[in-house]
C-alpha cells in the first residue's frame, strides 16, 4: 500500500531498505528530518554529531569498517564536512557511503544560496537529485548501489520543496546487507601524499568507468513531447517544467553530476530550440554551452530565489501572475522570537547598553530585527567569536570593552570552541555570551553534548561549559539567569572592563520546553502610561492599539519579563 511521505521521510525509508546500519547529522533544515525519521528504526545505529564534519567522519569510519552509512545536512553544512568529504573521494568506500545535501532556495532558513551540485563536480563524485518522494526512497536506495559498485561516495541533492513535500510512495522491504569484511589498506585510506597521487589516479579512472555505463543506469530520462521546445532539468526545476510547459519535450537529469553528454546531445539534436530550467547557478547550462550546443536559460530564469510553476509559465509567455509571493497588499509576518523566549531579555540589554555584537546562527539570529535592533553581524556557525576578535584587532581595545560575541549552546558545540581557543591564546579581551536554553532551538529541539540526552532522548554524559571555557583558559566564567536583568547588565559591565577574555553564560531553558505553567499577564488600564516600554522587547502576546496596552492571553507565558520593565506596575501577574 502507498504512503504519503515527506521527501525527507522517503530517504529515510529508503536508507533503512538499502540496509543501513549507520546514520549521522548535525541538524539543519531543511535536511533535519531525515535522521529523526531514521532514528525511529532499531536498525540503524543514529546520532547527532557535534558538526557536519565529525558527522561525515564517522559516518566514513563506518564505511572503512564495512557497513552501510548515511550522513545527512543541510548545504551550509557541506561547507564543513568538505574536508573530509574531497578526501573521501579519493579513499572510496568499503560499505556504502551517501552524503545528503539539502539546499535552500530562496533561503527560508539558510544564510545563502549555494549550489551543493558544484561540490560534486568539484570532488568528483556522483550526485542523484530526486524530483519527488518516490524518487527519494529510489535514489536513496540507488545511491548505496553506485557507491559500492563505483567505490565511491555519492551525494544526494534535495531542495526544500522536496524536502517538506509529500507524495506518494511505494514502500519496501528492509534488505539485510551484512558487513563487509575489513581489510587493512594503507594505500587505500592512509592519503599521505605518496598514496594520494595513486587514489587521485583511481578517482579519474572511476569517473571515466561511470561516464561509458552511464545510460545503462536509467536515472536520466527523455519524455518527448512538441519537438519546438526543449527543456533539460532536474529535481523541483522538473515538477515546475511538466506544469507549466506540458507541450515541452523534456530531458529529466536524475543523475546531475556527472554528465550524460550522449543523451545532451541525442536530446539538443532532436528539439529546435533548447533551455535549461534550474534553480540557482548555470550548473547544467554552462556545461552544456561548454559542449557547442546552442542552449539559454538563466537570462529567464535568474540566479536567485525559487522557481515554480506560474512563474515559469509567465517567463514562458503565459499571462498568469507570477505566484502569491508577488500578490499585492499581503500583510507582512517576519519572524520573532517566542513568547517567553530567553534571548529577548539579553539582547533588551545588549541594545540598552549599545554594545557592538556579533551573532551566530540560531533563534538568537533574531535579535537584529526592530524593535530588538541588537544584533550588528551573522556570518556563519561560530564565526561571532572571531569577528568580534577581529573587531578588537582592526579598531582596538576601547572598541572591544563595547564589543561582545553571542552564540547559542550548541552552536558552540559546533564550532565556537575553536574560536574561543583563539581569543585566549592570542591574547584578545572580548566578552563571548553563551545563551543556553539547553537545546538546538532552532531546528527542532534536538539534544546536543551540552543537554544530557543522546538523539534517542536518553540519558548521556553532558558537557560542562562552565568547565570546558575554564580549561582552554578563560580566567572568568560567569552564569546568570537573562530574566534577571539588573543581574544580566551588572555583570556585562564587570567582565567587558576587564582585560583578557571572559565568557558570560546566560542560561534559562527554551520556552517551548519548560514545564512550568504561569498565567498569563494582563494590564491594569488605569496605571498603563503608554511609555512604550514593554514594546521594546519585541514579544508577539504585547500590543498597543486604540484601546491601549493588551496582552493576548492565548500568547502570553507569564514569564513576566515585561512587568519587570514597566515603569508603573501596570502589568501584573506571573512572576520570574
Amino acid at each position: 500500500m502507498k504512503e504519503l511521505l515527506l521527501g525527507n521521510e522517503a530517504i529515510a525509508r529508503g536508507a533503512w531498505e538499502a540496509g543501513a546500519t549507520v546514520s549521522t547529522a548535525y541538524p539543519g533544515t531543511p535536511s533535519t528530518e531525515i535522521t529523526e525519521e531514521l532514528a525511529k528504526f532499531s536498525e540503524i545505529y543514529c546520532e547527532w554529531s557535534p558538526n557536519e564534519k565529525v558527522a561525515l567522519e564517522v559516518a566514513l569510519g563506518a564505511s572503512m569498517g564495512g557497513a552501510r552509512a548515511i550522513c545527512c545536512m543541510k548545504h551550509v553544512g557541506v561547507n564543513v564536512a568538505a574536508d573530509p568529504l574531497f578526501t573521501a573521494a579519493y579513499t572510496g568506500v568499503n560499505g556504502g557511503l551517501v552524503l545528503i545535501a539539502a539546499d535552500d532556495p530562496g533561503m527560508h532558513s539558510s544564510q545563502n544560496e549555494q549550489d551543493s551540485r558544484f561540490y560534486a563536480r568539484s570532488a568528483h563524485v556522483p550526485m542523484l537529485e530526486p524530483s519527488s518522494s518516490e524518487e527519494c526512497l529510489l535514489f536513496t536506495k540507488k545511491a548505496f548501489e553506485l557507491s559500492e559498485n563505483y567505490d565511491s561516495p555519492v551525494m544526494l541533492r534535495l531542495v526544500t520543496r522536496i524536502a517538506h513535500a509529500r507524495s506518494l510512495v511505494q514502500p519496501g522491504q528492509r534488505e539485510e546487507t551484512p558487513l563487509k569484511p575489513y581489510e587493512k589498506n594503507p594505500r587505500k585510506y592512509v592519503m599521505m601524499p605518496g598514496f594520494a597521487r595513486g587514489r587521485h589516479v583511481a578517482v579519474e579512472a572511476r569517473e571515466k568507468r561511470l561516464l561509458s555505463e552511464i545510460s545503462a543506469l536509467g536515472l536520466n530520462k527523455i519524455e518527448w513531447n512538441d519537438p519546438s521546445l526543449g527543456v533539460i532539468c532536474s529535481g523541483s526545476a522538473y515538477n515546475y517544467v511538466k506544469e507549466a510547459l506540458p507541450a515541452a519535450s523534456v530531458l529529466k537529469l536524475g543523475l546531475v553530476y556527472p554528465l550524460d553528454v550522449e543523451l545532451i546531445k541525442e536530446f539538443a539534436q532532436k528539439v529546435e530550440k533548447l533551455v535549461v530550467v534550474e534553480e540557482l547557478e548555470p550548473f547544467f547550462e554552462e556545461q552544456i554551452k561548454a559542449l557547442g550546443l546552442p542552449v539559454s536559460g538563466k537570462e529567464k530564469t535568474g540566479l536567485q530565489g525559487e522557481l515554480f510553476s506560474r512563474k515559469l509559465g509567465q517567463l514562458f509567455g503565459a499571462e498568469a501572475p507570477a505566484g502569491p509571493a508577488e500578490t499585492p497588499n499581503l500583510p507582512q509576518r517576519p519572524p520573532v522570537l517566542c513568547p517567553g523566549c530567553p534571548h529577548r531579555a539579553v539582547f533588551h540589554v545588549l541594545r540598552k547598553m549599545n554594545f557592538v555584537v556579533a551573532a551566530d546562527i540560531g533563534c538568537y539570529t533574531l535579535g537584529a530585527l526592530p524593535p530588538l535592533n541588537a544584533v550588528d553581524s551573522v556570518v556563519c556557525m561560530g564565526a561571532s567569536i572571531g569577528m568580534a576578535m577581529g573587531l578588537e584587532k582592526a579598531r582596538g581595545r576601547d572598541f572591544a570593552q563595547k564589543t561582545v560575541s553571542v552564540i547559542g549552546d550548541s552552536t558552540f558545540v559546533h564550532s565556537g570552541i575553536t574560536g574561543l581557543i583563539d581569543l585566549v591564546y592570542n591574547k584578545g579581551n572580548s566578552t563571548v555570551i553563551i545563551v543556553d536554553n539547553s537545546t538546538t532551538g532552532m531546528t527542532g529541539h534536538q539534544p546536543n553534548p551540552t543537554t544530557g540526552q543522546d538523539i534517542h532522548f536518553r540519558a548521556a554524559p553532558q558537557l560542562s561549559l562552565e568547565r570546558l571555557c575554564e580549561a582552554v583558559g578563560v580566567q572568568s566564567v560567569k552564569v546568570v539567569d537573562p530574566f534577571d536583568l539588573a543581574a544580566l547588565e551588572g555583570i556585562l559591565k564587570e567582565e567587558t572592563a576587564k582585560d583578557g577574555p571572559s565568557v558570560v553564560i546566560a542560561r534559562r531553558p527554551c520556552a517551548l520546553l519548560s514545564r512550568e505553567k504561569k498565567p498569563p499577564l494582563r494590564v491594569k488600564a488605569e496605571a498603563c502610561i503608554r511609555c512604550g516600554a514593554c514594546l521594546r522587547i519585541g514579544c508577539p502576546a504585547i500590543s498597543m492599539g486604540q484601546g491601549g496596552l493588551s496582552i493576548d492571553p492565548a500568547l502570553c507565558v507569564g514569564c513576566g519579563l515585561c512587568a519587570g520593565l514597566c515603569p508603573k506596575s501596570a502589568i501584573e501577574g506571573g512572576t520570574l
